[in-house]
């Protein structure tokens, strides 16, 4: 039995709440701060609502953030009354949002210099992942930090991988982001060909399933493109993000993406139709524009 410890969570939305549920429900103190107003699941349980990241950063040991892009994990790290100015000796800071490698290493450094610790530890597997504690994990940082940290993230996640020093689990997430884009704007391409030319698109999925070509992305995304379920479980803006972080991490470092660059040009195509909070696997529709054709309807 993990001894009970004393933790901090900052940014309760669609990930970070239920994240944070399964830290209460171990039986640990938990002390919570969000801009918005705290989600039902955590407002009846024993965790403690904070004004400030600072105050959260004050009472708990180790301190967790869960926020969108990179400005919103600077400003809750070092803005005013961030965590930063809570923080004492020894503590450990560990940010799970995704966000700019090269930035990482910058507030790793920032946050060493308070004689504080602190890991990158960017997730995924979605809403569904973080409800189920069945996230993968993937962790920059000291090996020694990771080790402390480990039972916390045990109580989230399943596959859990410390990759490198700070820094190396963003790079890892934005590889992570790169892959499934690419699978996704190949699933779509093969269903919006297939049906086209007058193949039924649900049998050609599950006879795809069998083979080579079998991918999760062409079980759960190459489902919602047929049945046409495009309410988010991720919202194409978010993985507009992320392939914005690769694209301009991999332009520092002197790297060429060229069918990344295209897979964020049919996102980008999808949120000038509307399309921002459609799910990612929506990509499909940018494609059924150009073939003036959706999956499904009878050629």
């Amino acid at each position: 039995m993990m001894s009970k410890l004393k933790l901090g969570f900052v940014g309760l939305g669609i990930m970070g709440a239920p994240m944070a549920g399964h830290l209460v429900a171990a039986g640990h103190e938990l002390f919570i701060n969000t801009r918005s107003k705290v989600p039902a699941e955590l407002a009846n349980t024993s965790a403690v609502l904070c004004a400030t990241p600072a105050e959260v950063a004050t009472k708990a040991d180790i301190i967790i953030t869960m926020v969108p892009d990179t400005p919103d994990v600077e400003k809750v790290l070092f803005g005013e009354n961030g965590i930063a100015s809570g923080l004492s000796k020894g503590k450990i800071v560990v940010d799970m949002s995704s966000i700019s490698p090269i930035s990482t290493k910058d507030f790793a450094k920032r946050i060493n210099d308070l004689d504080c610790e602190y890991l990158d530890a960017p997730v995924s597997g979605g809403q569904l992942g973080a409800k189920g504690a069945s996230l993968t994990i993937m962790v920059g940082g000291k090996q020694a930090i990771f080790d402390k940290v480990k039972p916390v993230f045990d109580l989230m996640g399943k596959n859990i991988t410390l990759v490198g020093d700070n820094g190396a689990g963003q790079v890892t997430k934005v590889a992570n982001q790169i892959i499934v884009a690419l699978n996704i704007e190949a699933v779509a391409e093969a269903l919006v060909f297939a049906s086209k030319a007058g193949a039924d698109p649900a049998k050609v999925r599950q006879a795809l399933m069998g083979g080579f070509a079998s991918s999760k992305i062409l079980e759960v995304h190459g489902e919602r493109m047929i049945n046409r379920t495009f309410d988010p479980g991720f919202r194409i803006e978010l993985h507009q993000k992320d392939l914005s972080l690769a694209l301009s991490s991999a332009k520092a470092i002197g790297v060429s993406l060229p069918n990344t660059a295209s897979a964020q040009e049919l996102f980008n195509s999808c949120a000038a139709h509307g399309g921002k909070s459609w799910d990612h696997s929506a990509m499909v529709k940018a494609l059924e524009k150009m073939a003036n054709f959706e999956i499904g309807q009878k050629s």
